[in-house]
C-alpha cells in the first residue's frame, strides 16, 4: 500500500522555526515529485512548494525566502524547513507525492490532480 505520513507540526510563536518530515512508503521514492500543501482554517487547501526528482525546487509566493524544500531518497524523506513562521503560515499541512517527475517545462507542481498520494496533514499553529 503506497502511503506518506507527515510530522514535526506543532505551535510555535510568530518569527520561530519548524521543519516538516514526510515519509513515503509502498512506492518508488525516488521517481516522484513530491510536495507540500497546506490549509488554513475556513479556507481552501493551497500548495506550498514541491521538489522534483532533480531536486528542481518551487515555492508559493507566500512562502518564498523563509521555507525551504529538501528531499533524502535515501530515506524516503521529504523535509520542510519553516523559517520565519508568521501567523498566516498557521493550518494543516499535507505532504503529497505525483508521478510527474520533473517541473520542467511547467515551474512549478503546485495543483493538487496532479498528485496520486496524499498524507493525512500534521497541524502548525503560529501565535502572534
Amino acid at each position: 500500500q503506497s502511503q506518506v505520513v507527515e510530522s514535526g507540526g506543532g505551535s510555535v510563536q510568530s518569527g520561530k522555526s519548524l521543519t516538516l518530515s514526510c515519509v513515503g512508503s509502498g512506492f518508488l521514492f525516488d521517481t516522484y515529485t513530491m510536495g507540500w500543501f497546506r490549509q488554513a482554517p475556513g479556507k481552501e487547501r493551497e500548495g506550498v512548494s514541491c521538489i522534483d526528482t532533480n531536486t528542481q525546487r518551487f515555492y508559493a509566493d507566500s512562502v518564498t525566502g523563509r521555507f525551504t524544500i529538501s528531499r533524502d531518497n535515501a530515506k524516503n524523506t521529504v523535509y520542510l524547513q519553516m523559517d520565519n513562521l508568521k501567523p498566516e503560515d498557521t493550518g494543516t499541512y499535507y505532504c503529497a507525492a505525483s508521478l510527474i517527475t520533473t517541473l520542467y517545462p511547467r515551474g512549478g507542481l503546485l495543483e493538487e490532480a496532479q498528485y496520486d498520494y496524499w498524507g493525512r496533514g500534521t497541524q502548525v499553529a503560529v501565535s502572534s
